[in-house]
């Protein structure tokens, strides 16, 4: 462990650096061993946590540009990601802000969310400023989650990370589930006062010429 936390203290701007530029393509779980090492005192919890957050922002908002400026023409080049986009495109009309808050714990369409939201014509400022809230949350959830769990990560690591995965599905498809019942109940109400007001409204008589 001594010789460890030479080598952190020695090179620990080169880790903090490939944080940044791991969590800037995806990188949870490089997060949460960095966690574990500032639970260790090797790592600075705090950098472990800006770092990541940075990266995640500043690579989604490089996904979103793109797709804003080239998403047309590289689907035409590679449909393959045509799919995803698509599932992307459909999360982000039914749940809109609660999607771009959470869509990086949701596997399957976070590869292509930010590339897909730059493709919808979503402004640029709300998408930096919800990008910015959802970096932060998610730096925070796994460099979090490391360090606070970090002596028992020591032997499950790999088991914990697809547990806490699975929780994070589970929360957000949750949320997603009451955003769709609220939006639902509320057209039903919207729905029902338009036609009791309809039905009050008064019957006008034809005029006697």
């Amino acid at each position: 462990m001594e010789h460890i936390q030479n080598l952190a203290t020695e090179y620990g701007a080169y880790i903090y650096a490939l944080i940044f530029i791991w969590t800037f393509f995806e990188g949870e779980t490089f997060v949460i061993f960095c966690g574990f090492a500032a639970s260790q005192d090797i790592l600075s919890w705090t950098a472990v946590f800006l770092c990541a957050w940075l990266g995640s922002f500043f690579g989604d908002q490089l996904y979103f540009w793109i797709g804003r400026r080239w998403g047309t023409r590289l689907l035409n080049h590679m449909p393959r990601w045509r799919p995803g986009v698509e599932l992307a495109l459909d999360f982000l009309r039914r749940y809109n802000t609660t999607f771009i808050l959470s869509f990086r714990f949701i596997y399957g369409v976070r590869n292509f969310a930010s590339f897909a939201m730059g493709m919808s014509g979503l402004d640029p400022a709300r998408f930096a400023f919800l990008n910015c809230i959802a970096a932060c949350a998610w730096a925070l959830s796994f460099a979090g989650f490391g360090y606070v769990f970090g002596e028992a990560l020591e032997t499950v690591l790999d088991d914990v990370i697809h547990i806490f995965g699975i929780f994070m599905l589970v929360f957000f498809s949750g949320a997603f589930a009451l955003v769709f019942f609220l939006r639902r109940h509320h057209r039903r109400e919207a729905a029902r006062t338009a036609a009791a007001a309809s039905a009050a409204a008064p019957v006008s008589s034809p005029t006697n010429s």
